[in-house]
């Protein structure tokens, strides 16, 4: 039980990753968050859901395009933490970024995400219709 509501709101916050258009990503990440949601990510330590939308919104507007954000793996809930992979690709064979976040989250909503990214790599193990495995 735990382990969906964990993968819902993590879901959810992916989801606001592919919105088909950026006036959709606050109301996505409204249904995710709590409003003092505290993101650990690259560029540091950063508090509440407009600064999560900002990270959103740089990350889809990467130079090569508006990627694809996709969760790669089971939601992994062994405490009050849950962990997962995800892949981001950008459009036609561009860069591709993996990560695994850790998120913690108090009465169904993230309160805090751990972002841990990998190297940006050619998405050479691209597949017809979806990003490869992670």
């Amino acid at each position: 039980m735990q382990e969906e509501t964990a993968q819902s709101a993590i879901d959810t916050f992916i989801s606001a990753f592919n919105a088909s258009d950026d006036t959709y990503v606050t109301s996505l990440l409204s249904q995710a968050l709590t409003s003092d949601v505290v993101l650990w990510g690259p560029l540091g330590r950063s508090e509440g859901i407009e600064a999560v939308e900002r990270f959103v919104l740089d990350i889809r507007r990467h130079p090569a395009g508006t990627g694809t954000m996709v969760r790669c793996s089971a939601v992994d809930m062994p405490h009050d933490w849950a962990r997962y992979q995800w892949v981001f690709t950008t459009p036609d064979g561009g860069p591709r970024l993996a990560g695994t976040d850790v998120v913690h989250l108090r009465r169904g909503l993230i309160d805090q995400i751990i972002v841990f990214a990998g190297e940006i790599k050619p998405s050479s193990g691209m597949s017809e219709g979806g990003p490869g495995p992670c």
